[in-house]
């Protein structure tokens, strides 16, 4: 049974575009900033999307910097 089965490395085993979720996080934090414009009077909606714009660039550095040491691809 165990002699069929191919011998891979962990990280072939990874799924999806990693470049392509990167670049959709971005777009993401970008378009919650410009809804921040726009004809609203009240500013407890500009703390939600400014906070989770910050929290996805927050996740975006982090990630960069797992990256640079070798944490993950």
């Amino acid at each position: 049974m165990a002699e069929d089965e191919p011998v891979i490395a962990p990280d072939q085993l990874r799924e999806g575009h990693p470049k392509l979720w990167r670049w959709l996080a971005v777009v993401s934090a970008v378009s919650l900033l410009l809804m921040a414009i726009g004809n609203h009077e009240g500013h407890v909606e500009d703390l939600f999307l400014f906070g989770s714009a910050a929290f996805i660039a927050l996740a975006l550095v982090w990630d960069a910097v797992q990256r640079r040491y070798g944490v993950k691809r």
